[in-house]
């Protein structure tokens, strides 16, 4: 299945799924995008960290200013998977 979205230029991603729990749209989800330079990459969407979940990552690992830190539920873990497999499998054919 293909989720077509327009922004600057119109890109093809895989969609996975959504948070189970969640009642439709405006919740956590999960795509790929098989259609990069660098090859597949996750397409994530979920809630803003908070100041203080920033702050620890930045800890580890400082985001760039075109990077942001989100939050996914565990129950996504499911959907997670099927788009790292497929993700794996569609580099494996570039």
């Amino acid at each position: 299945m293909r989720n077509w979205l327009a922004q600057e230029a119109i890109m093809a991603l895989l969609f996975f799924g959504t948070d189970p729990t969640s009642g439709g749209g405006n919740c956590p989800a999960v795509w790929v995008d098989t259609d990069t330079a660098e090859g597949p990459q996750l397409v994530l969407q979920g809630k803003f960290a908070d100041a203080a979940t920033r702050a620890a990552c930045s800890q580890d690992s400082p985001p760039a200013r075109d990077e942001g830190i989100i939050r996914i539920p565990v129950r996504m873990a499911d959907q997670i998977r099927k788009a790292c497999d497929a993700a794996e499998a569609a580099d494996s054919q570039l």
